[in-house]
């Protein structure tokens, strides 16, 4: 990275089928002009034909065709550069896909091809013990003895090769069975019990799997890049990128799926020369990340807790949880329902994780009871509340990690009961690295890292993928790396929070929204006005449910109904396409009535209907306006609030595919939708060539690009060693305030306006005032000035004007 594309914001890119590099390339002169120094791309291997992420990677050795290829990414990283942006690429490290036809993925076909063999056998973690020196491969409709019966499988040639064929998938012959004088003489029943994998049910996937997959993606194979030569392989495209100087940054996807985090950090910058990296890492509460790690922070979740939770006001925590309460005719308890879904998660969709585990487990202590063992192996896991804890096999567990997972074991213990204690004490020493009787340290050693890599995957599947969809108090806060049981955030602890970072880890990323989130930056400033106007917000749900009598049958629950009516308000407009599919994939993820997996397609049906009755009922609609006409000026001022205060508190901003007009999005497909790149040039255009903003989406638009520009103009002040961070004082509790640059004393202040609606309840600022540093000052985004000292926060950040205020010294009237 050269000393002029130093990394001091970021755009996020989405691409795929409608998004290539020249795609992307086209947008450069809009970010340029929005004043961001890096474009975010998405992951650029070659993942499969079509993916609308890049995160199932087929080919480690070749940027995406469907994207463009190695000359369009050429052309990328020529009109970013021209433009004065670096790049910032993802990676994912973790895994890879298994393509249909797997001819796609050579390391895969050589695994299934040559077995233990094959030379890349070391890529993939593979229990072969577990199926006799055999792989299982889950893809079959049926069993294998019902698919042969049906002759669904057949010998097939491709590319020269004898292959099985099922239906798209193809399957390779050992070197040996290919080359007999007569395949077709041979049985396929015998032939197949001939190879190194075993064609199963896709059923059988879920209990009896026995390589490490991504979560519970079966088709998401785990892949080892702690051994160097794996390391080596899959990262030449990104290194070599890096080195050329085409990308200056990267971001690493779930670090917790990989055996050795740290490590894999230390050998990252070590070949790429210690560019800058962050990580998807999930923190939880008050959790840090670890300081040994070689990286500049985390993806931004920790920021986007923190910033969201100032607009989120905690008086409202009580009649909130009442009126859920009152809906849904139970008082529903976070931590008993998060436990509750671990437990459903361990003994179902994680079970095959588990049953290695506990394979693993008798390898190292044989003399252990199984039973009692599995029982142990569950309660740890569902008992844990982080996505895992830093242990290296053959090192002494630091004091820190020990008390996490002895605490685990007490939590799971509770939750499940009739956990032999001595069994699990013996799981967490074993999970340690610490246990006494171990016969076997290379299972020992193994027990140590797929534990944790094992912990994430229940965190994420129970808490964000569960119980986020059924907890329903306030669901701006059931979001990635948040807490819902954390009901707001105090403007201290933010200030505690930020000077933390400012310290420690400087150039972290912040965000706001991704394309992982479950709902958009904005959708969650609208729902934070519920805790403001818990009353109000009261009456208006009674009305709407009377409202929506008329499209709800039975089968729709108190729970579906209340969640889906938060997030029509949030995301309103919303046509009928838009939310059916989004309750579909909600009911689902909530696991209560239906599933992904042997779901309830009549419930389902009820619940889509239901929504799109919603979106075409003029009358509901009227209901759903009146609200959102009512509680503008607080869904504004938590808008352009958060935003700014994202865009200038430490760390390294990024804004995802289109926020910076007000974006509307809930939960992945609908956050990937195409953005109009050319509203966005018009308004940007309007605003510079000094229009007055027309309405939020320019408002918005003006805070983002004053923000941006000013990072880019002012590096030093944001990310140089002379950044800083202290916070500005002010007499009311609804203003927050801060200064950056010059070790702290600061060159540049934000103040942005919170809780509006009880602020307007109160008469407005009154004499309120915020403290700013001695000389002049002027506010970059209207142009007004005003003199240290305890400045009127009226004269400010005045209701009837912008609620946000971006200060920097003017020098002509500081002489």
């Amino acid at each position: 990275m050269t000393a002029d594309r130093r990394i001091v914001s970021t755009y996020r890119l989405q691409l795929g089928p409608d998004l290539s590099f020249d795609d992307a390339a086209a947008q450069v002169p809009l970010l340029a002009d929005l004043g961001v120094s890096h474009l975010y791309l998405s992951p650029i291997l070659q993942a499969s034909e079509g993916s609308t992420h890049g995160y199932d990677v087929v080919d480690h050795t070749r940027i995406a065709e469907g994207l463009g290829g190695e000359t369009g990414f050429g052309r990328l990283v020529t009109a970013a550069h021209d433009a004065g942006l670096g790049l910032v690429v993802d990676v994912v490290p973790n895994h890879m896909t298994t393509p249909v036809p797997l001819t796609l993925a050579p390391p895969l076909w050589s695994l299934l091809r040559d077995g233990p063999s094959s030379p890349c056998a070391r890529w993939f973690d593979v229990d072969w013990d577990a199926e006799n020196g055999r792989i299982l491969w889950p893809v079959l409709g049926d069993s294998l003895e019902e698919v042969l019966a049906a002759g669904e499988l057949a010998l097939d040639r491709v590319g020269g090769e004898d292959v099985v064929r099922y239906y798209d998938h193809v399957f390779p012959l050992t070197a040996s069975s290919a080359s007999a004088d007569d395949l077709g003489r041979m049985p396929l029943g015998s032939l197949l019990e001939q190879q190194h994998y075993r064609l199963a049910s896709w059923r059988e996937g879920a209990t009896a799997l026995n390589y490490r997959r991504f979560f519970d993606v079966t088709s998401l194979i785990g892949v080892r890049v702690e051994d160097p030569e794996v390391f080596d392989a899959t990262h030449e495209v990104i290194v070599e990128a890096v080195r050329r100087g085409q990308v200056d940054g990267l971001r690493i996807d779930h670090p917790d799926g990989l055996a050795d985090p740290a490590g894999y950090l230390d050998r990252l910058a070590s070949v790429t020369g210690g560019a800058w990296t962050v990580v998807e890492k999930i923190l939880e509460g008050d959790e840090r990340l670890p300081a040994d790690w070689a990286c500049a922070g985390t993806t931004g979740y920790d920021a986007l807790a923190r910033v969201g939770g100032l607009f989120v006001d905690p008086s409202g925590a009580e009649p909130l949880a009442a009126l859920a309460a009152e809906l849904l005719g139970e008082r529903q308890d976070l931590g008993v329902m998060s436990l509750s879904a671990k437990r459903h998660v361990v003994a179902s969709v994680l079970a095959a994780e588990v049953e290695r585990l506990l394979r693993v487990l008798l390898r190292a202590l044989p003399h252990a009871d199984a039973a009692r063992a599995r029982s142990a192996v569950e309660a740890l896991l569902v008992g844990m509340d982080r996505y895992r804890v830093y242990v290296r096999a053959g090192e002494p567990a630091e004091a820190a990690g020990a008390e996490v997972l002895e605490a685990a074991a007490r939590r799971g213990a509770a939750e499940l009961g009739g956990v032999d204690r001595a069994t699990l004490d013996e799981v967490v020493d074993l999970a340690l690295g610490r246990a006494l009787g171990v016969v076997s340290r290379e299972a020992e050693a193994d027990f140590v890292t797929r534990f944790q890599q094992t912990c994430g995957p229940v965190m994420a599947k129970a808490v964000e993928d569960t119980t986020f969809y059924r907890f329903v108090r306030l669901v701006a806060l059931n979001e990635v790396g948040g807490d819902p049981g954390h009901f707001g955030v105090p403007v201290v602890q933010f200030h505690i929070f930020c000077a933390r970072l400012a310290e420690e880890w400087p150039l972290t990323m912040t965000t706001l929204s991704t394309h992982d989130t479950k709902r958009s930056e904005d959708v969650r400033a609208r729902l934070a006005v519920l805790a403001e106007r818990p009353g109000a917000w009261a009456d208006w749900v009674r009305r709407a449910r009377e409202l929506g009598a008329a499209h709800r049958q039975e089968s729709v629950d108190p729970l579906t109904e209340y969640f889906l009516w938060q997030n029509v308000v949030g995301a309103w407009p919303l046509d009928a396409e838009r939310l059916t599919a989004y309750a579909t994939k909600a009911v689902r993820e909530a696991k209560l009535h239906t599933a992904w997996v042997d779901g309830d397609p009549a419930y389902e049906d009820a619940v889509r209907r239901f929504a799109a009755g919603l979106t075409s009922d003029d009358t509901v609609r009227a209901h759903v306006v009146a609200w959102l006409e009512t509680t503008r000026l607080e869904t504004r001022c938590a808008t352009l609030g958060q935003k700014v205060i994202q865009l200038l508190m430490p760390g390294v901003p990024d804004v995802y595919q289109g926020t910076e007009l007000v974006d509307l999005s809930l939960v992945d497909p609908d956050n990937r939708r195409p953005v109009d790149i050319h509203e966005r040039v018009r308004r940007l255009g309007r605003l510079d060539d000094g229009a007055a903003p027309a309405d939020l989406n320019d408002e918005k638009l003006l805070v983002t690009a004053a923000a941006l520009r000013l990072r880019r103009e002012r590096p030093e002040t944001f990310v140089g060693d002379r950044a800083g961070y202290a916070s500005l004082e002010a007499t009311s509790e609804h203003a927050v305030g801060f200064r950056r640059g010059d070790g702290g004393e600061g060159d540049v202040c934000v103040v942005a306006t919170r809780l509006a609606g009880q602020l307007s309840d109160r008469g407005g600022w009154g004499e309120a005032t915020v403290s700013l540093p001695p000389g002049a000052w002027r506010d970059v985004l209207d142009g007004k000035v005003v003199r240290g000292g305890d400045v009127p926060l009226d004269q400010l950040v005045p209701l009837s004007a912008l609620p946000v205020a971006l200060l920097v010294r003017d020098e002509g009237r500081n002489g």
